[in-house]
């Protein structure tokens, strides 16, 4: 059973995945820039013709400008994953919202999505009116030590869909996983006709055929 997909019935004002029949992966790599793992990750993804939208951590882009651009430049969206990494249930919506506005400064993006996938829905009411807010249906969990890369590939095969949004990690701690996964994951999905399109910036393209619209 995927709960996410539960989820997104409940919770209609994030998208979760995208439904649709189309052979379309969305690949998503949350908390990142890093100095080692990004360039490997733009590498591989190069080698596969393959798009990918990175939630980017604002202290993380201050500390790794040049790997921020460098996805950019790549072809790649970025989105504003928060400047600290924090969890929404525990902290007041004040300050949650000033963290992002931090975030902001660093990331030009529309896009946002929760860290820890953790938000109160006062939250979710505030951060839409300026942000298209993303989540996932496939967590890879590769950031969990006591996950095998075995069971983490078993994982994801047996749970993405056409139009599922997969989430990676972007960091020291699932570097391990991840590096021996995500080959395999991009050789696999396109042997078997998936191509690797970024999210969608809906939020961004809206305001555009506004500005067009004047």
């Amino acid at each position: 059973m995927n709960y996410y997909r539960l989820a997104a019935k409940g919770i209609r004002q994030v998208t979760w995945y995208y439904d649709t029949k189309e052979k379309n992966i969305y690949l998503t790599f949350d908390d990142g820039p890093t100095s080692k793992i990004t360039p490997w990750i733009l590498h591989l993804l190069e080698q596969y013709n393959a798009r990918a939208t990175f939630f980017c951590l604002g202290r993380q882009v201050e500390q790794f400008p040049l790997h921020y651009e460098k996805i950019l430049k790549r072809g790649h969206a970025a989105g504003n994953h928060t400047y600290s990494h924090l969890k929404g249930i525990f902290i007041s919506n004040r300050q949650y919202f000033e963290d992002v506005d931090h975030a902001s400064r660093l990331i030009d993006s529309s896009l946002f999505r929760f860290p820890h996938g953790s938000f109160r829905i006062s939250q979710i009411k505030h951060l839409r009116k300026n942000y298209h807010i993303v989540m996932w249906d496939v967590l890879s969990r590769d950031f969990d030590p006591r996950r095998s890369s075995r069971s983490v590939w078993q994982h994801l095969l047996n749970a993405v869909r056409p139009g599922s949004i997969v989430v990676f990690h972007d960091s020291e701690t699932a570097k391990k996983n991840m590096k021996a996964v995500l080959p395999q994951f991009l050789e696999h999905f396109r042997e078997e006709g998936y191509i690797f399109p970024v999210i969608p910036d809906l939020s961004r393209d809206m305001r555009v055929s506004a500005i067009g619209r004047k």
